[in-house]
């Protein structure tokens, strides 16, 4: 069985030390084969926020990690920064801005999302659609097909539609053709599943927004602890299944804890 990790927002520079810990705690204990960083990696894109975040994760001990920039990983006051090399520093720990990794079973490809002219908002472009919908076909039979972002694809509630990526449409549309199963995600502090083929006319593949809540900052939101999502695939599941496990911080015990599993079928709807 396949194990990913999925980490977004840890906002390094309001990280908990406790939730720091309890997360290298549950990792030691679960040993994913992969690590997810769904963007904002740091608070305020400083040298020694980002080297405090790849110190954490090298941590982890997962054999491979993936990581895209959030908007709060652009230099928001150094205006030469932020217009010149706005990734520096992520590049520096973190290398490729889009990494992607294979395996026999899974196809993770990521995305950014993040430009330098905009505070928050997150936008992919027809060029960055088109990419990620060719690479997708691709992909080998049997492998579970993810696509990364940071600002979500679909959101839940009416308040986060103002953060919603900008392109989410077409790209709902594009990648759900090439064949994409599943869209991480974070940015609102939110985690949650959702089924955009139930919201999207005329999807004719099954595809889930998967996004996580913040996994170690202090900026919780709307009374939601801090989270993580720990995604299976392959093994004992059946063909075409996969499982999304959303782990919260549980003060009282000073540790992770699973809330709930939630299984997920992939593949083309019934005509």
């Amino acid at each position: 069985m396949t194990l990913l990790l999925h980490i977004s927002d840890p906002h390094f520079g309001t990280e908990r030390p406790a939730v720091l810990d309890a997360l290298l705690r549950l990792a030691r204990v679960q040993q994913p084969e992969l690590v997810v960083l769904s963007g904002d990696i740091t608070q305020r894109a400083r040298r020694a926020q980002f080297r405090s975040a790849r110190e954490f994760v090298d941590q982890l001990g997962a054999p491979h990690t993936l990581a895209i920039p959030g908007n709060h990983d652009i230099p928001l006051f150094n205006l030469a920064a932020r217009l010149f090399w706005p990734y520096a520093n992520f590049q520096r720990e973190f290398g490729a801005l889009a990494p992607e990794f294979e395996s026999p079973g899974l196809l993770i490809i990521t995305v950014i999302t993040t430009r330098r002219a905009r505070h928050k908002h997150g936008q992919v472009s027809r060029r960055q659609i088109e990419a990620v919908a060719d690479r997708l076909k691709r992909a080998q039979a049997g492998q579970l097909r993810v696509v990364v972002v940071h600002q979500p694809i679909g959101v839940q509630k009416e308040g986060d539609v103002h953060d919603r990526l900008r392109g989410h449409l077409l790209a709902t549309q594009r990648w759900a053709e090439a064949g994409a199963d599943l869209v991480l995600g974070g940015h609102i502090h939110l985690p949650f599943v959702l089924p955009l083929h139930e919201r999207v006319p005329r999807l004719k593949r099954r595809l889930w927004a998967v996004q996580a809540g913040t996994a170690l900052s202090s900026r919780v939101r709307d009374g939601v602890p801090n989270s993580i999502n720990l995604i299976r695939w392959g093994g004992p599941l059946p063909p075409g299944r996969c499982v999304i496990e959303r782990w919260d911080f549980r003060a009282e015990e000073g540790d992770f804890a699973q809330l709930c599993a939630t299984p997920l079928e992939t593949g083309w709807l019934q005509p």
